[in-house]
Parts: C-alpha cells; sequence; structure tokens
C-alpha cells in the first residue's frame, strides 16, 4: 500500500492520529506532497515510514530544503508519479508539470482540500491536509495495487471513506 499525505504544518511531530496514523506505519511506501515544516517532523515521518519519498513545501526551514528537493519522479506498479508541492498555473499548470515527466499522476499539496480529478492525460492527485485542513476536512490517500494500477481512496483520519477512484489498470 502507498498512504500519501501532505501539508503538515507541523514544529514538534509528525501530527498523526487515527487512520492515518495507522495507514504510514502499514505502507510499503509513504509519500509526503511537502510542507513539513521542520527537521523535527520530517524526521519523525522517516520514523514512522518504511520508506518515504518527500518533497519540501514553502513553508520549509532551511534544513529541510537541504534534504528534499522541490519536485520528484518516481515509479509504483507501473505507474509514473510525479510529486511537487505546488505549481503555478492551477490544473493546467499541474496537468503540464506532469505531462512534462512522462507522469501518470502528479501529487502535490498546497491547497489543504483533498482532490483526485483526471486532467487529459494526467490525474491529479492532493491527499488534503492530515494535520492543518484549514476547515476542510482532515485528509490522507491510500492507494492498494491492483493490475496494472491502484485502486485508490481519500480518508479522514478518523476512517471514513470520502472517495474512491482508480489509477491506470481499469482506466485504461
Amino acid at each position: 500500500m502507498i498512504t500519501i499525505v501532505s501539508d503538515t504544518h507541523g514544529t514538534t511531530g509528525h501530527e498523526l492520529a487515527g487512520r492515518t496514523m495507522a495507514a504510514v506505519r502499514d505502507a510499503d511506501l509513504v509519500v509526503h506532497a511537502g510542507d513539513f515544516t521542520t527537521e523535527v517532523v520530517l524526521n519523525a515521518f522517516e520514523a514512522e515510514s518504511t520508506r518515504l519519498i518527500a518533497v519540501h513545501g514553502n513553508n520549509a526551514t532551511p534544513s529541510v530544503r537541504e534534504r528534499l528537493p522541490a519536485v520528484r519522479t518516481f515509479e509504483e506498479n507501473g505507474i509514473r508519479f510525479a510529486l511537487t508541492h505546488r505549481r503555478d498555473g492551477g490544473s493546467t499548470g499541474l496537468e503540464l508539470f506532469g505531462r512534462e515527466r512522462d507522469a501518470d499522476v502528479v501529487v502535490f499539496g498546497h491547497s489543504h482540500r483533498h482532490l483526485a480529478r483526471r486532467t487529459g492525460e494526467v490525474m491529479l492527485l492532493n491527499p488534503g491536509s492530515h494535520a492543518r485542513p484549514r476547515g476542510n476536512l482532515p485528509t490522507h490517500v491510500e492507494l492498494e495495487p491492483e493490475n496494472e494500477g491502484f485502486a485508490g481512496g481519500i480518508y479522514t483520519r478518523n476512517g471514513k471513506l470520502v472517495e474512491e477512484f482508480h489509477v491506470g489498470g481499469l482506466e485504461s
């Protein structure tokens, strides 16, 4: 399983709780779309994760920026992911960012609002914020491998399923 989180905005720890904590601990891969804020928070995520792929966000301290890039690309189960915290240009900018990297999925954060939407050839995926939802639901994303892709769900930290979607596999 892949667990995707973003926008922790912590200073003292990972701010994980409930289903989000369990999903991070159970995941084969944790993806963080930026704004840990401090190195203490980044270290806390590394301690809870078997494997962590992350980028820094616009609120990252210099020590976090030194350890994490602004952009990453990776592949899992036949799906290519492009990871960033934010991109100018809204959905169009994110789609172009993904197409430039030959990605099937663009994972991003910054808005603190969950989103799973296909735009053209690219799926846009924002896990929202598990810790600082700013008036939105506190959410994260879980991806379970299926065929050549993933079955996905957006969940609240108390375990409520908000939305289901598929990446690759059944969509192709």
